[in-house]
């Protein structure tokens, strides 16, 4: 584990050790997308973590899915957000903040002017979703046109020039999980016939043309992706062609000079040994569940250069000082992750405490 202590360059920046908090979504932002009263408190009691990736940030009114998600689009967003980037840097730690388009992981009723979701195409997930009136099917979204497509990478790069106003070091886009970047790659979400569907190339541009434009507009060595190859939460299948898409956009994305690549693994080993082959640059992982004990073995190994934890920091906001001391872990709240007041958000007690 020793290693997982040990400064790493990433981009442009040199981050404390090599441990990441992984994005993790707290609804906790106010109705117009401003980060919440107690989001730089939380943020800041975590940067002793190398690495701060915030929870799924909308880039686009369009962008929301869940109730009270925070936005980096608006003056409000950026002033919100700045507050927890000086909170992060004051305690000497970095922040990403991730870029999130739910795409059909959306209910009007979630979103302030009640919209209607978009998709690549008007295909259901045929999944529920909480509201504030409880659980609702999420209705059948609207397929984007070509121009909306282009419409919405040029909302990325607003977003990601706009976090960088509010103070973040960069941000990570979030290609994974069953939103909308991975709606492009999937069959299941995707039935498209112009050049952002069919075949391999097609389902891959969307995510490429999001990269390249962010890496434009604020730096590639600002820029990261997160993808989940072979996810298939609600209704996503990638099928057959799901390893051979992700080596292609892999390929692509290697040629960009990126800060970082993200990986949520879901447990095809062959498709993660050829990622690690294909990307040249700095590799995070993150096993989902993974036990204390198994903490560093990827850096180990030499798999990855950084590892993601999301539950254990949660709990934590020593998590590298209880590992480094060997002192137990708080037990995560679940029942306090989305929604609510400081209890299961700041109130996680330090060691010191």
């Amino acid at each position: 584990m020793n290693q997982a202590f040990e400064p790493v360059q990433l981009g442009r920046y040199t981050l404390n050790n090599r441990l990441v908090m992984a994005p993790m979504t707290r609804s906790r932002a106010q109705h117009d997308g401003t980060p919440g009263a107690l989001a730089a408190e939380y943020y800041g009691q975590r940067a002793g973590v190398g690495l701060i990736v915030t929870e799924g940030t909308q880039p686009s009114d369009d962008g929301q899915g869940y109730l009270t998600t925070p936005g980096i689009y608006t003056d409000a967003h950026v002033a919100g957000w700045r507050k927890v980037s000086n909170a992060v840097h004051a305690k000497g730690g970095r922040i990403f903040i991730q870029l999130m388009h739910a795409g059909r992981m959306s209910h009007p009723d979630n979103t302030p002017h009640h919209r209607q979701g978009v998709a690549p195409s008007a295909i259901a997930p045929g999944a529920p979703m909480f509201t504030a009136i409880g659980m609702q099917d999420i209705p059948t979204p609207r397929a984007l046109s070509t121009g909306e497509i282009r419409q919405t990478v040029q909302d990325f790069r607003l977003a990601a020039r706009r976090a960088i106003e509010a103070g973040a070091d960069g941000v990570e886009i979030h290609g994974a999980n069953a939103y909308l970047i991975q709606q492009f790659f999937a069959p299941s979400a995707n039935s498209r016939d112009d050049e952002y569907g069919g075949s391999i190339a097609n389902r891959a541009r969307f995510a490429i043309e999001v990269t390249q434009a962010i890496a434009a507009e604020i730096g590639a060595d600002r820029t990261a992706i997160r993808l989940s190859p072979g996810t298939t939460l609600w209704g996503i299948d990638e099928g057959a062609e799901g390893p051979a898409l992700y080596r292609h956009l892999v390929t692509e994305l290697n040629r960009l000079g990126l800060a970082y690549l993200h990986i949520m693994h879901q447990g095809d080993e062959p498709l993660l040994a050829d990622i690690r082959q294909l990307w040249q640059g700095t590799l995070m992982l993150n096993r989902p569940g993974r036990p204390r004990d198994q903490i560093g073995a990827d850096l180990a190994s030499g798999l990855a250069e950084l590892e993601s934890y999301g539950q254990m920091v949660l709990a934590n906001p020593d998590f590298v000082t209880r590992l480094q001391t060997g002192a137990a872990m708080n037990e995560a709240n679940r029942n306090a992750y989305f929604g609510g007041t400081a209890q299961g958000y700041t109130d996680y007690p330090a060691l010191a405490a």
